[in-house]
């Protein structure tokens, strides 16, 4: 699959607040870093650096479970791919 690896039983169907793109990730937390906007903090930090901030953007729309996993990742995949199935 293209968002989540095959054989996955359980993922979370998120948007981004910020830049609106929908997703699957394998997490269901309630908000999630959006992996579109958001970059990783970088935590190695000198001593006058500012503590990064951390945002969650990506809001958690319905848990998949199942088959249900499958068509959301081929519906997404497509809008991104622009329908070629080469990578299938």
């Amino acid at each position: 699959m293209y968002y989540v690896p095959d054989e996955t039983r359980i993922c979370g169907f998120y948007e981004c607040s910020r830049c609106h793109e929908r997703f699957l990730d394998v997490k269901t937390a309630p908000l999630i870093m959006c992996p579109y906007c958001e970059k990783e903090p970088d935590m190695e930090i000198g001593p006058d650096d500012p503590m990064p901030e951390i945002t969650e953007t990506a809001e958690l729309i319905q848990i998949l479970e199942g088959e249900d996993i499958e068509r959301y990742d081929t519906l997404l995949s497509l809008a991104i791919t622009g329908g070629n199935y080469d990578w299938i």
